[in-house]
């Protein structure tokens, strides 16, 4: 066998392997003939013309996704960079499509994004940008849909992944948030301290209601008390003046008896002999006995004073008649 029959079939088995190929899973390829579009295979072992048939290129089925920077402004005038999270795939159906027509892909859904966000944010304030981005996602998904289908394309989702203020509005917000939460915080402390002082007085009037309550009550007692210690006296003989002086002078005693069962009492009565209780005694009664006295001469001299007045006669037609004078 000679070496050049050899080489030919080297050379014709290496031909005979290279018209089998495989396609992997969620990819297509493009087959080419002489230069010209053949068909679209897809995943498993497939088989091609030898040195008529090429491969174009590999399609990948998968969802991808792109992210997308944008810097913009606010109605407000504040410069933000927005990130934009864009996740497509390639129509099966449409592989040629999206294998032919667009050289690339990325830049032309790149621009559509840029194209969207600009025209929406503006329109908005910097606070409203982060409470509406989901608006503005649903924009540019839906302007990317309809450019991008033609192409082959499908857009999954878009999502605003980040929005990036200048670092001094940033600081700004954080400050006047903090402002907010400062005066809300002082708004609870003054009215925690309103209701403690409401509390505290309402429990003061209260404990002063039930304290005269109580002194009323006790007082009430001591009247009573003394009511009933008058009329056993009087009926032992001892008239209501000597009464009261006496029990005077006894409650006297009794303030003397606690004063001194306190060791640690500083308290001096003056004056504070054994004759100042006679004393005392003696004065009060003096006393009542000179106050009835003045009384008893008040009323005497009160109906001295008081005269009945004259009743006066009644005016009527008989002084005015004159007797007939025959």
């Amino acid at each position: 066998m000679s070496t050049a029959f050899i080489i030919f079939l080297v050379l014709a088995f290496f031909i005979f392997m290279s018209s089998f190929f495989t396609v992997k899973q969620q990819s297509s390829v493009i087959i080419e003939r002489f230069g010209k579009f053949q068909s679209v295979r897809n995943s498993g072992l497939q088989l091609k013309i030898p040195l008529v048939d090429r491969l174009a290129g590999r399609v990948n089925l998968k969802i991808q996704q792109l992210d997308v920077i944008i810097e913009t402004k606010t109605r407000d005038n504040v410069f933000i960079k927005m990130k934009v999270s864009v996740q497509f795939k390639v129509i099966q159906e449409k592989v040629y499509e999206a294998f032919y027509k667009l050289e690339y892909p990325h830049d032309q859904i790149t621009s559509y994004v840029f194209d969207v966000v600009r025209a929406e944010v503006p329109k908005l304030k910097l606070d409203d940008v982060f409470e509406r981005k989901d608006d503005i996602a649903v924009a540019v998904k839906r302007e990317l849909n309809e450019a991008m289908s033609t192409y082959g394309y499908d857009i999954i989702n878009t999502l605003v992944t980040d929005i990036d203020p200048d670092i001094q509005v940033k600081n700004a917000m954080n400050r006047i948030n903090a402002a907010d939460r400062e005066k809300t915080a002082a708004e609870f402390e003054a009215e925690s301290s309103r209701i403690r002082i409401v509390a505290k007085a309402k429990a003061e009037a209260e404990s002063k209601r039930l304290q005269g309550q109580g002194i009323a009550d006790q007082r009430r007692e001591i009247a009573r008390g003394l009511v009933e210690s008058v009329e056993v006296l009087n009926n032992v003989g001892i008239n209501s003046q000597e009464a009261s002086a006496l029990i005077v002078v006894t409650q006297h005693y009794d303030t003397l008896q606690a004063i001194g069962a306190d060791a640690n009492s500083n308290l001096i009565l003056l004056p504070n002999s054994p004759q100042a209780g006679s004393d005392m005694l003696n004065n009060m009664v003096a006393s009542f006995t000179a106050s009835n006295q003045v009384g008893e001469m008040m009323k005497k001299h009160n109906k001295k004073v008081e005269k009945p007045k004259p009743i006066q006669p009644q005016s009527g037609y008989e002084d005015d008649i004159q007797p007939d004078v025959q």
